[in-house]
């Protein structure tokens, strides 16, 4: 998949009502892109949807079939009733990673709030963050330092451990 001079890929999905109809802005997806290309990841896709477990779970398997990298969604994982970011997750990963979700919440203490998980679909880890542009850049930083080793053993590639 890579070495350590090529780039990771990464795809960012931001799952908001308000965002598909145009009444809220995507400062949350943006931020996500701008910290993974920070990180050395290449971003090559950037993906909007409404709220609600279906329509999450078909454009996750659209960004994950075929795809060798991180898929990072941010909003749905709260209380409110169209928070339906982690069940659309559910249906989506073939294994979860409770660990990365749980150093994810454990960032701040707003990040117990956070239902979100991560997961693996084929080659590409899944993971849910918050909807605010602090809480998804914090929980996505949590997991970032080990995001590339987790990436190459998901592929099959030599590592050191």
């Amino acid at each position: 998949m890579s070495d350590d001079t090529t780039p990771l890929a990464a795809k960012v999905l931001t799952v908001s009502d308000g965002v598909v109809h145009g009444t809220r802005d995507d400062a949350s997806g943006r931020a996500l892109v701008a910290q993974l290309t920070d990180a050395g990841f290449e971003v090559v896709e950037h993906r909007v949807t409404a709220d609600g477990a279906e329509l999450v779970a078909a454009v996750l398997r659209e960004m994950c079939d075929g795809f060798a990298g991180l898929v990072v969604s941010t909003g749905g994982t709260g209380f409110a009733p169209r928070d339906q970011t982690p069940e659309g997750t559910r249906l989506v990963v073939e294994r979860e990673a409770p660990g990365l979700a749980e150093a994810m919440r454990l960032i701040s203490p707003l990040g117990r709030l956070s239902r979100g998980i991560a997961g693996i679909r084929g080659q590409a880890i899944v993971c849910n963050t918050p909807g605010s542009p602090k809480g998804c850049v914090e929980q996505l930083g949590a997991i970032l330092d080990v995001v590339p080793h987790a990436l190459r053993l998901l592929h099959a590639e030599p590592t050191s451990h």
